[in-house]
């Protein structure tokens, strides 16, 4: 200690204020301005000369720091010239204010583990005496006796509101400072008494349907608001800012807790409707394939009147699965974006509601956080709300719930500021708002309102929390409530009369009472015009095929010559230009037949060409994992690498569809959950997510469990996404062999999805027009091949394009009569064909099906091909272990469509607990058991002569 201070070494260049020091003189190197006026004179000095004297241990830090970047010895002593220790320390609180206050702030309305000290913040850390703190000081809006200045700060940064911005850019946290320190940080002086009144009606809304539903039903699961209240304001404020901002739509995604409320408090439903489903009385469809869900994940939409127009409001519906909604909001405000041609992503807003436990408890939260400024997947920021009830179902100690400070600094990932507010003051609530919607108007960046409350109940209705939490619920229990104490401010002010707190809780039971919608901006419109329009799509029927997939062969000539065009001067990598480029151009004109590369980028093409949308998303979907499809081409001379790129399918004509291919990153949960969110606000296009591998699908099972495969069923939403899963048994081991065939047919059921396995070129140009064309969206799970991408056998000739359609089942039309059918999916067939027709005269009465749709079973298709083989003995064949892949699933099916006389058996591995083993000669082994078994042993030589004579005789004698 030196004079009663710590020395430099031990404060201030020691731990966190080193770095902390450090990043404030690069950011005074980059750019001076980016520093206070305070920061800016000292460094100033520092590198123009030593300071006279060493007043505070902070001047000595950065003089000694200036000296070392310099590579020279620090003097003695010295302070910078003009400047005082009392301005000094002014400017070195304010910066320790605008970074550490929010942890010292009084955001929390409990009181129960106390306010953190910050030795940043107090006097006595610089070592400042009395006549220091008497001395008149100015730096920014900051003025006065240091003390007096110091007490300011207090009002700014440690009130009921903590920033924390400082990580950001430094013209983002110059638009902060500005902001926050007009207004002494809480934004009170510019509500009107009206705009008061506003948070009062939607405070006393929030805790009186709460109050009405406990008294009304007892005991009820609600996942109810109570201790959270100010998230009705919060919500209604940042609606209301955002129509005045531009925004035309609101898409927010939630959980459970507070769902309820906001849907009648927001979103305008009727609270009759609300209790109807309480009663038992709501059923939304008499069809036995809806199943329908709990209130709480049901969605809603309405629109209402704000200061800028009409906005649509969209919730999104969501399962139980923690956050993982948050994507699904995300994608769909792409959608909604794109097609209003918004590329400034300014006029549709997501809203995702997070609780303090999941938000920093699930992995899906970084991942969407990480894809927030990507080009393929940006909105042009969130506005992420917190209902942080500091309680995770039981879990509230700090030691078991994170370990980080908060529950939101996964934010930092997204570089995003984050407001922590104290619940129990609503215009502090309301501020954070009004700043939120500003910043993402400005930025398009993700901002945080981490909005600290408490649960007043259990995690539900019907749990005790008390069990767990006895110190937290003694002081939840005295906790008279934010609307109390909101009321009471209010009354006191003369914003409204005594008594008319009390009075407008009864006014709006009434409201309740009435049953009607309580928000009064509700437009009541009964078809939204700014809403998704799906009628096209409802009511629809699987079996209605009845479209034509077939393209004009001049059509696709002239679509495949453009998809084999380069710019000029664009140098194409050499491998591309002759394994690519120049096959593509002779498959165009017909001259050899189209590789599965060709057919598929045809199926995207000509969709374009007629006006549709296409969006492919997947890590390597630009050039294709297996270097396939080489839809984004990267010219190998480019200098700038933001223009490098170029992409034939946006270039096939004026007025084409909209295309986006996108190399996603490494995220399967997040990133099939925002195209699925994608897929239901864009019904009038082709929205197609692919794996690397099929098997890392697994990494999305939520995703598919929980909306694709059960979102009609649960909410009657509509999807078409597609799904491109690689799968085949190479010999690539147990991670990238299956895509796991029978955790998808194991999921269908009431026609609800589609299950394919094309065979060849045509196949998949076919599907993929068939699933934009056809009147109705289901979701399609595609195996796609890996060794078929290049196999001969696989290609189709330009006519099949230009002719046919998807074929459900593939007969055998070169065998009558077999004595054996194999059926089979995918690229076992072409090896069963290799094998067959290495022994053509063995294998004779050996005929191979291809069964390519297993989900809806093609019953009717793949009977009228068995009755052609009448008691045949007919094998199912497949690569996956006999308890995976689709044998399980669809035997039953199987047998039904036999002919009489056939009987059923299998060919497939051995039963297995991994998909596929990791060793390259016992994969051969067993796949060539696999083909043996299947076909069975050929017919020997000496029956097929005596066969043929008999046939000879017969002929003879006829």
């Amino acid at each position: 200690m030196l004079g009663g201070v710590m020395t430099v070494s031990q404060t201030i260049m020691s731990g966190a204020n080193a770095a902390f020091i450090e990043g404030l003189y690069e950011a005074y190197l980059a750019d001076p301005q980016s520093v206070d006026a305070g920061w800016r004179a000292y460094f100033d000095q520092v590198r123009g000369g030593a300071p006279e004297t060493a007043h505070s241990p902070i001047q000595r830090a950065f003089y000694d720091l200036g000296q070392t970047r310099r590579g020279a010895a620090a003097p003695a002593g010295g302070a910078a010239q003009g400047m005082s220790g009392a301005q000094q320390a002014a400017g070195a609180l304010i910066t320790s204010y605008r970074v550490y206050g929010h942890i010292s702030a009084r955001s929390n309305p409990l009181r129960m583990r106390g306010l953190p000290v910050v030795p940043e913040l107090t006097p006595e850390f610089y070592g400042l005496t009395e006549a220091d703190l008497q001395e008149h000081v100015r730096d920014g809006p900051f003025e006065g006796p240091l003390r007096e200045v110091i007490a300011q700060l207090q009002e700014t940064y440690c009130g009921t509101i903590g920033f924390e911005y400082n990580y950001l850019p430094a013209n983002e946290r110059q638009w902060f400072q500005a902001r926050i320190e007009q207004g002494r940080g809480q934004g009170r002086h510019d509500l009107t008494p009206g705009e008061r009144r506003r948070l009062m009606q939607k405070l006393t809304a929030a805790e009186g349907l709460e109050l009405y539903l406990r008294n009304k039903y007892p005991g009820v699961k609600r996942f109810g608001l109570e201790g959270g209240e100010s998230f009705i304001p919060l919500v209604d404020r940042i609606i209301q800012q955002a129509g005045r901002a531009g925004v035309k739509e609101v898409v927010l995604g939630m959980a459970h807790r507070g769902r309820l409320n906001t849907l009648v408090n927001i979103f305008g439903k009727k609270p009759s409707d609300l209790f109807d489903e309480f009663d038992g009385k709501k059923k939304i469809s008499d069809d036995p394939d809806v199943a329908g869900d709990v209130k709480y994940h049901m969605g809603f939409s309405s629109d209402v009147r704000t200061p800028g127009g009409a906005m649509h409001l969209a919730m999104a519906f969501n399962p139980s699965h923690l956050e993982i909604v948050s994507p699904v909001v995300h994608g769909s405000v792409r959608a909604r974006q794109d097609r209003r041609g918004d590329t400034e992503r300014r006029t549709v807003l997501p809203i995702t509601v997070h609780g303090d436990a999941a938000v920093s408890g699930q992995g899906v939260v970084m991942e969407t956080l990480n894809l927030s400024r990507l080009r393929g997947f940006a909105t042009g920021g969130a506005v992420r709300i917190v209902i942080n009830n500091q309680i995770g179902f039981t879990i509230s100690d700090p030691r078991d719930t994170r370990s980080s400070r908060y529950c939101t600094d996964i934010a930092k990932v997204a570089n995003a500021p984050v407001l922590h507010v104290n619940g129990d003051d609503p215009e502090a609530v309301a501020f954070c708002g009004d700043l939120a919607v500003a910043y993402r108007q400005e930025f398009g960046k993700d901002v945080f309102i981490d909005l600290i409350g408490f649960r007043r109940n259990g995690h539900n209705e019907g749990d005790e929390p008390r069990m767990t939490q006895p110190i937290m619920y003694r002081e939840i229990d005295q906790h008279p409530g934010a609307r109390a104490i909101y009321a009471k401010a209010l009354e006191e002010s003369g914003v409204l009369a005594p008594g008319e707190g009390d009075a407008l809780v009864a006014k709006f039971r009434d409201q309740l009472d009435a049953g009607e919608s309580v928000v009064e901006e509700m437009e009541n419109l009964a078809q939204s015009a700014l809403a998704v329009d799906w009628k096209s799509y409802t009511d629809t029927h699987w079996d209605r095929d009845g479209v034509s997939t077939a393209v004009p062969v001049e059509k696709l000539t002239e679509l495949g010559l453009k998809l084999a065009a380069v710019p000029e001067g664009f140098k194409v990598h050499r491998t591309i230009e002759r394994t690519v480029i120049g096959p593509r151009e002779a498959m165009a004109r017909g001259e050899q037949p189209l590789d599965w590369g060709m057919g598929e980028m045809l199926a995207y093409a000509s969709l374009l060409d007629e006006g549709y949308g296409v969006r492919l998303v997947g890590q390597d979907s630009g050039r294709g994992t297996f270097v396939h499809r080489h839809a984004v081409l990267h010219d190998q001379n480019a200098a700038d690498p933001l223009n490098e790129e170029y992409m034939a399918l946006a270039h096939l004509r004026e007025g084409q569809g909209r295309v986006e291919v996108v190399d996603s990153t490494l995220s399967e949960e997040a990133v099939l959950a925002f195209e699925y969110g994608y897929s239901t606000s864009e019904p009038k296009g082709l929205v197609a997510w692919e794996a690397q591998f099929g098997d890392f699908a697994n990494g999305a099972q939520a995703v598919v469990d929980q909306f694709l495969s059960a979102g009609e069923s649960k909410w009657q939403r509509l999807s078409g996404l597609v799904m491109l899963l690689p799968h085949g048994y190479e010999g690539a081991g147990p991670e990238h062999s299956s895509a796991r065939l029978e955790r998808y047919l194991q999921l269908c059921a009431q026609k609800n999805m589609q299950v394919v396995v094309p065979s060849s070129s045509a196949q998949i140009f076919h599907l993929l027009r068939r699933q934009v064309l056809r009147p109705y969206r289901k979701p399609l799970i595609v195996m796609t091949p890996k060794s078929l991408l290049r196999n001969k056998q696989a290609m189709s000739p330009l006519n099949e394009l230009s002719g046919g359609r998807f074929q459900e089942v593939i007969g055998d039309p070169e065998v009558q009569k077999a004595r054996r059918v194999v059926i089979s999916s995918g690229k076992l067939h072409w090896e069963l064909a290799e094998a067959r027709d290495a022994d053509r005269d063995g294998y004779a009465g050996t005929a191979l099906i291809r069964l390519e749709q297993l989900y809806p079973f093609p019953a009717d298709a793949l009977s009228a091909e068995l009755a052609a083989h009448p008691g045949a003995q007919v094998v199912w064949a497949q690569e996956e272990p006999q308890n995976q892949g689709a044998w399980l699933m669809i035997w039953e099916d199987l047998e039904r469509v036999l002919a009489p006389g056939q009987t059923l058996s299998s060919a497939t591995r051995a039963r297995s607990a991994s998909t596929a083993t990791g060793y390259a000669s016992v994969h051969a082994r067993e796949q060539a058991a696999v083909i043996a078994t299947a076909l069975g042993e050929p017919v020997q030589k000496e029956v097929i002569q005596e066969q043929k004579e008999l046939a000879q005789t017969a002929q003879q004698d006829g």
